[in-house]
C-alpha cells in the first residue's frame, strides 16, 4: 500500500499525518508532497523521516491513494493525472464537491454509495461534514423538512496565515499580512469565504448545496449563516430543525448517542455542553443543548461541535480511505 499527501506542509496536512499516527492503516510506503518551495523540507512519522517531494516526483511513485488538500486549482489540475495512472484520490477541496459525477462522501452517512469505479472521492467542506453527521440518523427517523444553520468557525478553517493573523493581533504586532478584512481578535466577522451575487457566501452555499448531496434529498429547505470567531479548537453550529413527524425529545438523545462518530454532552445543569476547548484534538462529533422549539411544530434546536481539522477534514479523508481498503475496491 503507497499513500500520497498532497499539500503536507498545510494546516490539514501535518493533521493526516497526526491522525495516520494514531490508526493501524495498513501503510507500506508514505510519500509527502508539497509546492516546489517546499521540496526537501523534512516530516516525522512513526520515528522516521521523510522528505516533501514534488508532484511530477510523486505522480511517478504511483501511489494506490493519494490525499489531497492542497486547493481547488491543484486538485483540477492533478487529481485528473493520478486517475489516468490508476490511483485513488481523496480532495479536500471544494474542486469535485458538486461535480455530479463525483461521490461526496462522509462515511458514517453515505459510504455505501463507493464503489471500485470511483478513482477521484470529493471530502465534504468541514462545517458539512459535522452537520450531516448530526442530521442524518434524524432525517432516517423524523424526515427533515428545513434546517436553520447559524456556525461559528474557528480561524484554523481559513489556513494558516489566518491562524498568524489571529496570533500576531493579540501580540499587538503593527506590520500584520492580514487574511480577513478586519481584525479578527476580539472580533467576530459575519463573513466566511467570498459573497456571492444571492448575498450568501460560497461557504453558505456550500452547506445548503452539500448537506443535500450528501443526505440524497434535494427537497430539504436549508439555509446559513456563517461566522469567523477568534477560536482555534473546532468550528461549532447553532441548528434549528423541523421534522415531518412530531419528534420526542428522549428519542432524539437515544438515536444521537447510538450513533457512531457522535458524542452526546447536554447536562446544562452541570454546565456540560459541547465546546471547541475540549473537541479539539478529537475525531467524534459533539452534540449538545437538544431541546424543543416551542416558536414552531415539529422543531427543535441543538449545538454541534467539531474539530474542523479532524473529523472536519483529514480523519473523515482517512475514513474514506479505510473503507476503500475494508472493502477491497484497492
Amino acid at each position: 500500500m503507497k499513500l500520497g499527501i498532497v499539500g503536507v506542509t498545510g494546516l490539514v496536512g501535518r493533521v493526516m499525518i497526526d491522525v495516520l499516527e494514531t490508526k493501524n492503516f495498513p501503510l507500506e510506503e508514505l510519500y509527502l508532497s508539497a509546492s516546489e518551495k517546499s521540496v526537501g523540507k523534512e516530516f516525522s512519522f512513526k520515528e522516521k523521516k521523510y522528505k516533501v517531494i514534488s508532484l511530477h516526483h510523486l505522480l511517478l511513485k504511483k501511489p494506490n491513494i493519494v490525499l489531497f488538500s492542497a486547493g481547488s486549482d491543484i486538485s483540477k489540475e492533478w487529481a485528473p493525472k493520478f486517475e489516468k495512472i490508476g490511483s485513488i484520490v481523496i480532495d479536500n477541496s471544494s474542486a469535485w464537491r458538486m461535480d455530479p459525477r463525483k461521490k461526496l462522501i462522509v462515511p458514517e452517512v453515505n459510504a455505501s454509495f463507493l464503489d471500485k469505479r470511483d478513482k477521484i472521492i470529493a471530502n465534504p467542506n468541514c462545517s458539512t461534514i459535522q452537520l450531516v453527521m448530526v442530521l442524518f440518523p434524524l432525517h432516517i427517523e423524523y424526515k427533515i423538512q428545513r434546517v436553520v444553520i447559524s456556525t461559528y468557525q474557528s480561524v484554523t478553517g481559513t489556513g494558516k496565515k489566518a491562524l498568524d493573523q489571529l496570533n500576531q493581533e493579540k501580540e499587538k504586532n503593527t506590520n500584520i499580512n492580514k487574511v480577513y478584512p478586519y481584525s479578527i481578535y476580539q472580533n467576530v466577522l459575519p463573513h466566511c469565504d467570498a459573497f456571492t451575487e444571492n448575498g450568501y457566501t460560497m461557504e453558505e452555499m456550500k452547506l445548503i448545496k452539500e448537506t443535500r448531496k450528501i443526505m440524497n434529498d434535494q427537497n430539504i429547505a436549508i439555509t446559513a449563516t456563517a461566522v469567523r470567531v477568534p477560536v482555534i479548537g473546532g468550528h461549532s453550529e447553532s441548528v434549528n430543525i423541523t421534522f415531518e413527524k412530531k419528534p420526542s425529545i428522549d428519542r432524539i438523545y437515544e438515536i444521537l448517542s447510538k450513533t457512531r462518530g457522535i458524542i452526546v454532552q447536554d447536562k446544562p445543569e452541570k454546565n456540560i455542553y459541547p465546546m471547541p476547548l475540549y473537541a479539539h484534538g478529537k475525531d467524534e462529533v459533539f452534540v449538545g443543548r437538544i431541546r424543543k422549539d416551542f416558536s414552531f411544530q415539529n422543531s427543535v434546536n441543538l449545538w454541534i461541535v467539531s474539530d474542523n481539522l479532524r473529523k472536519g477534514a483529514a480523519t473523515n479523508t482517512i475514513q474514506i480511505a479505510e473503507y476503500l481498503i475494508n472493502k477491497k475496491y484497492i
